[in-house]
């Protein structure tokens, strides 16, 4: 065995990235394997490096996709290989998660491991529907249990008897197929009736639903509701605090399933946006961006940036490529010269703005056309400009500055190309769920999409972030049902608001 072998056992939280530990998200970037379960935000997957061998071990009701003693044999088996292997388990890995087996395998063994918290569900699933599981009003005490036992026991060892009558708030998780008899025993033992009960799935994510009702009308309330797992149940008088402090359910896009088509590496911003507005988020990055085919090329191009007047970019991938390349090269800023800087968007020129370089043109309409009205209120001609660009880049700009008298020579910073892979599994859950909205934000991520070929969802509307995308959209058939204005992030984040404020 190799001494540099470690297991990690991970909590993954109950949902909400926002909800990950700190050391949670240290241990996942380095792994080098990665074993997650169904319960497990799959979207962590993407916080792993290049390499990490990523197992699913499809934990959930029913369906196993490998037993858990092959799961432990699995983790001894990689962390004796000397790998620094991450068991990635929803909510808290001590919490009904199976942790204190695998742990105990793991020591049998003889290997390193460690043990990293996550927030259960059983806390978090309540809170987020504003029901604190004490509350000085109402109890002093919090019991908490599981509605699945080990069937091989052949006995309950849940004390139906003791937990009726004991006072406070319990708390329960996978229990939803065994609500009606669980509520029953309660019930039977002596719990009143008419005691208020709230059941919780998918908390924390914007797929979030709640039911309430009392021990005797839950189970039929649930059926009706079609209510299935995982969820966490809060059986108490806190539960009547959801009246006044349910905060959650009340953002102004929940409910709403959303997809975001940018490429991976810049879907955070706008998927956080709308997360943080209750959104249900799916990512679906239709492109992703490499190198351009001419890479000497362009390095040559950067290289001698400092000999124009003008440097114009045109999207924060052109920005990030080109002082990438400008920086392996040139340890200096000053090495850049005195070019004048010209961005088209905000967030183009907040790109900019990170490498520490002022901008000095930002057309009113952040299209290229508007940049070329914006050059038209002074003289170019006769002056160098470098457009930095995209190799799939309209000519607009080329043309439109040569008219002008400009000398432009075109940079080509990047190709983009169709994503090709999809970890998260977010095909699967767009055609088997559907979606409200999809998102684009450039032609680009137009054409990807409708080249994957998946049915457009029955219901769904298509929003665009401008004027160019939007006539891409036409194109296919699919004209959209809003623009954002401004042509950027946080004004199409605001039209969608608008949007579902109309709808």
């Amino acid at each position: 065995m190799s001494p540099s072998g470690i297991c990690y056992l991970v909590g993954a939280g109950p949902g909400d990235l926002g909800l990950v530990t700190l050391r949670a998200k240290e241990c996942i970037e380095h792994a080098d394997v990665l074993v997650h379960d169904a319960l497990s935000n799959p979207e962590l997957l993407q916080w792993t490096k290049a390499g990490c061998e990523k197992i699913h071990v499809g934990k959930r009701a029913k369906d196993h996709t490998l037993p858990q003693d092959q799961i432990n044999a699995l983790i001894v088996e990689k962390t004796q290989a000397g790998k620094s292997v991450v068991r990635l388990k929803g909510g808290d890995p001590m919490i009904f998660g199976r942790g204190g087996e695998e742990a105990a395998e793991l020591a049998a063994a003889g290997v390193p491991f460690e043990i990293v918290p996550g927030i259960s569900s059983t806390i978090a699933g309540p809170a987020y529907a504003g029901i604190p599981v004490t509350h000085r009003d109402h109890n002093t005490q919090l019991t908490i249990f599981t509605g699945h036992e080990d069937p091989t026991k052949g006995f309950s060892s849940i004390d139906y008897a003791q937990l009726a009558t004991a006072p406070g708030t319990k708390v329960f998780v996978m229990g939803v197929a065994r609500l009606r008899e669980i509520t029953s025993a309660f019930i039977e033992h002596g719990a009143a009736p008419e005691t208020p009960i709230a059941l919780t799935r998918w908390a924390t994510t914007g797929a979030q639903k709640t039911i309430v009702g009392t021990l005797s009308d839950i189970a039929d309330i649930a059926e009706r509701e079609n209510f299935g797992s995982p969820a966490v149940a809060v059986i108490g008088n806190v539960v009547k605090e959801r009246e006044k402090i349910n905060w959650f359910e009340k953002r102004q896009l929940f409910g709403k399933r959303i997809v975001v088509t940018r490429t991976r590496e810049q879907a955070g911003e706008l998927s956080k946006a709308l997360r943080d507005l209750g959104a249900d988020v799916i990512e679906l990055p239709t492109i992703r961006i490499e190198h351009p085919e001419d890479k000497q090329g362009f390095a040559e191009m950067v290289t001698h940036a400092h000999e124009y007047d003008w440097l114009v970019f045109t999207s924060p991938n052109g920005v990030e490529r080109f002082f990438d390349a400008f920086f392996a090269t040139y340890p200096d800023a000053r090495s850049l010269g005195n070019p004048r800087i010209a961005a088209i968007g905000a967030g183009t020129a907040a790109k900019i703005r990170e490498y520490r370089f002022a901008v000095d043109l930002i057309p009113e309409k952040f299209v290229a056309e508007g940049l070329i009205d914006a050059f038209k209120k002074d003289s170019v001609e006769n002056l160098t400009m470098l457009w930095v660009k995209a190799a799939e880049s309209r000519d607009v700009i080329y043309h439109g500055l040569t008219a002008l008298g400009a000398i432009v020579d075109e940079c080509i910073a990047y190709r983009t190309m169709p994503e090709t892979e999809d970890p998260t599994g977010a095909k699967a859950k767009l055609a088997e769920q559907g979606a409200d909205l999809i998102t684009f934000t450039s032609s680009s991520t137009v054409d990807h999409f409708f080249a994957l070929g998946l049915d457009w969802p029955e219901g769904c509307a298509a929003g665009s972030i401008g004027p160019v995308t939007s006539q891409t959209l036409r194109k296919h058939d699919m004209p959209p049902a809003f623009e954002a204005k401004p042509h950027d992030i946080p004004g199409l984040v605001a039209a969608i608001v608008r949007h579902f404020k109309r709808s």
